[in-house]
């Protein structure tokens, strides 16, 4: 929580988490992702009813925050998707028994030298991570020789074997998606072949709805677990339909006042009334991570009604417009995400309104201190 004085409240639902990762867990193996503080809703809370529910391995991001979950799960498997990168993260993936993704030479030698300098009974077990079109992180499948003498001349293990797909949530990408499975699967072998037990994962959460052939051992599925649509607004918008939203926003009206017809609200005056209205004043802006983007394009669920967003939002105030409204007054609940019946407001929906993707919407609005419903 790095948001701690204001008016908002996150209600986070875990039922609804679970219910989404059962829903992808009938079907076959999950590896939950609950990287950055499983994407807003909080990561040791979401954690312990996966872990209730089955998961047999978490994804985190950096080692640290790996780190920070082993003392909770001894046994669990826990997997680091940013791999190792400072020095110091070396040691603590040796000490904590922390499976990593391995992209690059150096990492493999480094951490070759740290184990070694540890002097582990058995070695370290990694997950390399290979480039199959997104030209961000990983060896390429051309590099699997390599790589498997660089592992073994290191003592490493790899027991894992992972790509990132990068277009998988476009319904007119799938020759690109068939294209990377294809590179995949050269890697996954020639590491096969090679005598290593590796399992290898590859669907994220668009591909575990799209592309079940895709599936191989494992699928990544991470904001479809917090209710997200991956294909929302596209043809494929069905396939995530029945998806559950676990997030919801609320914070509450500070003011309710006219706005006479020719009148003007907030900053730049980019809002002015045609005819007279009534406007409620709610305490949240850009300083609760709710964006000056979404300026009179956002609305907000009042008593399951919506009301839209008056002029620019504003530090840590913004207007709505209560015309026609009987019994809005200052104290009372107004929904920034959520709401509830068919006036609710989707991470989605808000993610359009933002200009980005629900991602940074769970992940910002996250920041503000949580709740957890009952």
């Amino acid at each position: 929580m790095t948001i701690p004085y204001n008016y908002v409240t996150v209600s986070v639902h875990l039922d609804r988490i679970i219910r989404n990762y059962n829903r992808f867990a009938q079907n076959g193996p999950v590896i939950p992702v609950i990287k950055a503080d499983a994407y807003g809703h909080g990561l040791f809370q979401v954690a312990a009813v996966l872990d209730a529910a089955g998961a047999e391995i978490f994804a985190v991001g950096s080692v640290e925050e790996a780190v920070s979950l082993r003392d909770v799960y001894p046994q669990k498997r826990i997997l680091s998707l940013l791999g190792p990168i400072l020095a110091s993260d070396y040691d603590l993936v040796c000490q904590h028994d922390i499976l990593c993704f391995i992209h690059h030479f150096e990492q493999i030698a480094k951490l070759g030298e740290a184990a070694r300098a540890k002097e582990r009974k058995r070695p370290v077990d990694v997950a390399l991570k290979w480039n199959t079109g997104m030209n961000r992180l990983g060896f390429r499948p051309s590099e699997a020789p390599a790589v498997i003498n660089a592992v073994r001349e290191a003592g490493l293990q790899p027991v894992m074997v992972s790509s990132h797909l990068a277009c998988a949530d476009d319904p007119n990408a799938a020759e690109t998606v068939k294209e990377q499975a294809a590179a995949f699967t050269v890697a996954l072998h020639a590491l096969r072949h090679a005598g290593f037990p590796v399992v290898g994962n590859l669907a994220n959460s668009a591909a575990a709805l799209a592309y079940p052939e895709f599936a191989f051992d494992h699928r990544r599925v991470g904001i479809a677990l917090y209710g997200g649509n991956p294909f929302w607004r596209t043809s494929h918008e069905t396939l995530g339909q029945d998806l559950e939203c676990a997030m919801e926003v609320a914070t509450r009206i500070a003011s309710v006042h006219p706005l006479r017809a020719g009148e003007s609200i907030n900053y730049g005056y980019t809002f002015t009334a045609k005819t007279d209205m009534t406007v409620a004043i709610v305490a949240a802006g850009y300083a609760d991570a709710y964006p000056r983007s979404v300026s009179g394009k956002a609305w907000m669920v009042w008593n399951g009604k919506r009301v839209p967003v008056l002029g620019r939002v504003c530090m840590q105030l913004s207007a709505v417009d209560v015309t026609g409204l009987d019994g809005v007054s200052p104290g009372q609940k107004i929904m920034l995400l959520g709401g509830g019946g068919k006036a609710a407001i989707s991470a989605d929906e808000l993610a359009s309104w933002w200009g980005t993707i629900s991602y940074e919407v769970m992940c910002l609005l996250g920041l503000n201190p949580r709740v957890y419903a009952e």
